[in-house]
């Protein structure tokens, strides 16, 4: 359904954005994640709980179930795996002697990020095509879209949680 003053030439992008390139960007990310976890000899999870430990700093366990969405139980699993390989270290909290601060260990975290470095360079060398407005919107879109999927990741698992229905 085209929105007011939206014109069938914008109509159809916006479609094609919508339903199939950033399902197919989606998918080719998902693989992309998983083919790097295998090489540094992780899951899925394990890379991606210890991204969000790199991006947003030590956490606790709990914490990280609460962004993750993972239960309890498979966090410790997480956890040990990734303390195991080298990843992460923890620490007492000091305001709460019964839990743990999981900090990333900066030495391995560069061999993840060592993983990404000829990604990264063919992306840099892709956005080499687009001027500042664009690439402002790109930087725009891609911030806004990350958190749109956040958010809706929260929903889906709280409908999961209370059993209702998805809208559709």
């Amino acid at each position: 359904m085209r929105t007011a003053g939206e014109t069938p030439v914008e109509h159809d992008l916006v479609e094609e954005i919508v339903g199939r390139l950033a399902r197919r960007y989606s998918t080719a990310t998902v693989l992309l994640h998983q083919a790097a976890a295998e090489r540094l000899g992780l899951g899925p999870a394990d890379h991606k709980c210890l991204d969000l430990l790199r991006e947003r700093g030590p956490m606790t366990g709990s914490r990280l179930a609460v962004l993750t969405g993972l239960t309890s139980g498979a966090i410790t699993g997480v956890v040990a795996r990734l303390e195991q390989a080298g990843y992460l270290r923890r620490e007492p909290d000091p305001h709460d002697g019964r839990k743990q601060i999981l900090h990333p260990v900066p030495d391995r975290i560069e061999d993840l990020s060592a993983v990404f470095i000829p990604l990264r360079r063919d992306i840099a060398a892709l956005l080499e095509d687009f001027d500042v407005p664009q690439l402002t919107a790109i930087a725009q879109f891609l911030a806004r879209a990350a958190d749109h999927s956040l958010r809706h990741a929260a929903l889906l698992r709280a409908d999961t949680r209370s059993g209702a229905p998805l809208e559709t």
